[in-house]
């Protein structure tokens, strides 16, 4: 039986964030599917319909339902032999000797072990090299100087004579189905250049815990952190045309790789598969990040080398919460930038939004046009008067029509001067000091299409933090109602990710590329425009950005009226259809979500066993 407490508190949240994920604005039978949905949490047993990835118990529980059983094997037209390349110091007999079978007992038979011995002194560590090196699928090297772990992997990386280069630590182990699951890939598409898995750790107890379930290639993410860690195989010719590993950056040599590759290529696959444990010990960063502080500011030097090498200008701040790092770009001149603001009455709200943003602006070449639809309270023209006698850089845009999020934007997108638009809601508040410049500074990225920022309600819970398509319907904010303090999964709420889409409440594009995609679809007079308009950027190969750094009060839609009323239902079941009509694919496979992690529920694991969804 669940509890009172379990009761109460399930409960409490399941109507708090349905409430708050419709904007107040609950049709019947969205409702009564989120109550059915609510009443599975509190009935099933063992805390609902999830489980959370983060408990080893509950992830074994996880793997035992979705692991099971073998498939059967393909016969590959195309087997490219594959150099598993395998760094080796000083490593406990046991470990290496797991490390080297896991690898000898691939499925997938076309491969080789380049093993560089970098003058190991522990004699169980040189006899289990002696053990291995008759196997002929084994080489073996012994550096007479130990030059660490780059120079062992160049040395490695010398030797090898496969298409395909993979990466393994001497104390790791690869889940048998690995090396096929990425030839698999390449017989798919031959032309992919480098290849990534999700991977967990193998804990101090021999157990399987803490997955890391990656999104699909994320450039900006790889500038938060390194993501994509293990497994990697990348195409053996393209590691050696950007010169293996970097001298000097150990500890994250395989970060430098990753930065430099992908500056190379965008033939990039990411499987969606556990194909890679990393062993957690006393000192290593598999079990704290910090255990090795020459590893995070190397790290640092390493994004630094390829902002460099990109002719881009930033400055990266190491976050001290979450030790990943966030990077804010500079630029010598401001380009003009138009904040947009809908507004119809409600004063005092609006000009709590207008105060935030003169007050905390430190950026100085911007406007910001108040477009009134259908204002007639006399407060609210004597506000307008105000600022319009107090900023040169203030004006209003009259708009007497039905409201339409959409139109009401794109109208006043025609009408601004700025390179930059930023669509801001009129019952937002910021509360970062030089937002504008960290926002507008991804904006300015080639690749970037919308920036988004950290919403917070009044109580300090999360309001936005990037979008997730298929999340209960159509899409959800991620982390709603989390507290504010909250650092996410890999410093999710700390620094900067690529998400599908992020909230127009708070939104930065180029014009250009706001013209480009056609601007807001008028169709989708309140909902769903800024994810439509986000997926549209999607579509021409831009990437959306959470930018976590920048954070504002919401204080939800105050002005736009009551939603129950029968024809606001009606508009939004529309609205709702034209969303799986248009993107219906799209919303069921969000490239930036994982699709092992339930679509009920953000980051977390079905119970029930679902068909992954790219399996």
């Amino acid at each position: 039986m669940i509890s009172l407490k379990n009761f109460t508190v399930t409960l409490y949240r399941g109507t708090k964030n349905t409430w708050r994920k419709y904007h107040f604005l609950i049709p019947p039978k969205v409702l009564k599917k989120d109550l059915k949905i609510l009443w599975r949490i509190i009935t099933e047993r063992k805390g609902g319909l999830f489980w959370n990835p983060d408990y080893a118990e509950e992830y074994n529980a996880w793997l035992v339902k979705n692991e099971k059983g073998r498939k059967t094997l393909e016969d590959f037209a195309y087997r490219p032999l594959i150099s598993v390349l395998v760094p080796v110091y000083n490593v406990k007999s046991e470990y290496l000797r797991e490390c080297i079978d896991s690898v000898l007992k691939q499925s997938y038979d076309n491969f080789e072990v380049c093993i560089v011995d970098d003058a190991s002194t522990k004699k169980d560590t040189l006899d289990v090299l002696k053990e291995y090196s008759e196997n002929s699928k084994i080489h073996i090297v012994h550096r007479k100087k130990n030059g660490h772990i780059s120079r062992a992997s160049n040395d490695a990386l010398k030797m090898a004579k496969g298409d395909f280069v993979a990466l393994l630590d001497n104390d790791d182990v690869l889940a048998e189905n690995a090396l096929y699951e990425v030839v698999k890939i390449l017989n798919d598409d031959k032309k992919i250049d480098f290849v990534y898995s999700d991977e967990d750790k193998i804990g101090l107890d021999g157990r399987r815990c803490f997955p890391h379930f990656k999104p699909d290639f994320s450039p900006d993410t790889l500038l938060s952190l390194n993501y994509i860690c293990h497994l990697a195989v990348i195409r053996t010719s393209l590691v050696r045309k950007v010169g293996g590993f970097t001298v000097g950056l150990e500890g994250a040599q395989d970060y430098d790789l990753f930065l430099k590759v992908t500056e190379k290529t965008k033939k990039i696959y990411h499987i969606p598969k556990i194909l890679y444990h990393w062993r957690m010990l006393a000192g290593s960063t598999s079990l704290k990040l910090d255990n090795k502080d020459y590893a995070a500011d190397n790290g640092k030097k390493a994004i630094e080398m390829a902002l460099k090498r990109r002719g881009l200008k930033a400055h990266i701040e190491k976050d001290s919460k979450s030790m990943y790092y966030r990077v804010i770009y500079d630029f010598d001149k401001e380009p003009l930038v138009s904040v947009l603001i809908p507004t119809k009455d409600y004063a005092e709200v609006t000009e709590k939004c207008l105060k935030s943003v003169y007050d905390k602006t430190r950026y100085k070449n911007f406007e910001v046009i108040v477009i009134d639809n259908g204002s007639k309270k006399p407060e609210t023209f004597e506000l307008f008067e105000k600022y319009k006698k107090k900023h040169k850089n203030f004006q209003v845009l009259r708009e007497n029509i039905e409201f339409n999020y959409s139109r009401l934007n794109n109208l006043a997108a025609k009408e601004a001067k700025g390179e930059y638009l930023v669509l801001l809601n009129n019952d937002t508040e910021i509360i970062t000091p030089g937002w504008l410049k960290i926002i507008v500074g991804y904006a300015l990225q080639s690749h970037v299409g919308a920036v988004g920022a950290k919403l917070i309600y009044p109580d300090e819970t999360l309001q936005h933090a990037g979008v997730i398509l298929g999340l209960g319907g159509v899409a959800s904010h991620a982390y709603i109602g989390a507290s504010r303090d909250d650092l996410g999964i890999y410093g999710r709420l700390r620094v900067p990710y690529d998400y599908a889409a992020v909230t127009g409440a708070c939104l930065c594009v180029n014009k250009k590329k706001f013209k480009e995609v056609g601007g807001l679809e008028e169709d989708l007079k309140v909902a769903y425009n800024d994810i439509d308009f986000c997926l549209k950027l999607l579509e021409k190969g831009y990437y959306n950005v959470f930018a976590p750094m920048v954070e504002a009060y919401h204080y939800e839609s105050k002005s736009r009226g009551s939603d129950l009323d029968p024809d606001k239902v009606d508009r939004f079941n529309r609205e709702q259809d034209y969303m799986w009509e248009k993107w219906g694919d799209t919303l069921r496979d969000d490239k930036f979500y994982n699709p092992n992690f339930s679509n009920r529920g953000w980051f977390a694991l079905d119970k029930e066993k679902r068909k992954n969804r790219r399996a």
